[in-house]
């Protein structure tokens, strides 16, 4: 599940832009990304949140600075994310954007929890991350389980519900006056 979380994301840009490059002779430009999530045709086939992502990042995406994002500047992008991952901000921008393909527990649960699980510490994250950190926290949450099972197991008795002896504290102190 989580090993898929930030490919889904990867894809659903690579897509937008892509249908939008289709859509206008002159490619992706910040005009063309404002018509195109504004045209009902255009706007009812790509996902709002990533076309919103393109937009609002334009200036970063066109690194040559001719007001088009090129295929080149896209593979740029998408090879960053892919083996870089994403930053905290980028995954909120595509949060609060709408509909960005995760749920908003999971999306929530990565936002809370992003410092803990950026292992590197370099500010982005990655599908490996994201997928470490589900693991150890399952992994964390049955050994919990498992302890207060433990725990409550045990009782006023010596032992737990494995022991031979079924003597409790009161119990122990009338068997040794019983014997004296």
């Amino acid at each position: 599940m989580s090993s898929s979380i930030l490919k889904g994301l990867y894809n659903g840009i690579e897509n937008t832009y892509a249908y939008i490059a289709g859509q206008y002779a002159d490619g992706v430009t910040l005009q063309n990304l404002t018509n195109a999530r504004s045209d009902s045709k255009i706007a009812q086939n790509i996902n709002q949140s990533f076309a919103s992502y393109l937009q609002t990042n334009f200036k970063s995406l066109d690194s040559n600075k001719d007001g088009v994002i090129t295929s080149d500047e896209m593979s740029k992008l998408s090879n960053i994310l892919s083996t870089k991952g994403m930053t905290k901000s980028e995954l909120q921008q595509l949060f609060a954007s709408g509909n960005c393909g995760i749920s908003n527990s999971k999306m929530t649960e990565i936002l809370e929890h992003f410092d803990d699980m950026d292992t590197n510490h370099d500010g982005r994250l990655t599908d490996a991350e994201i997928s470490a950190y589900t693991i150890n926290s399952s992994r964390q949450q049955k050994e919990d389980e498992m302890r207060l099972q433990a725990a409550g197991n045990m009782s006023v008795f010596y032992g737990n519900d494995s022991s031979d002896s079924t003597y409790s504290i009161l119990s122990y102190k009338y068997k040794n006056s019983n014997q004296s």
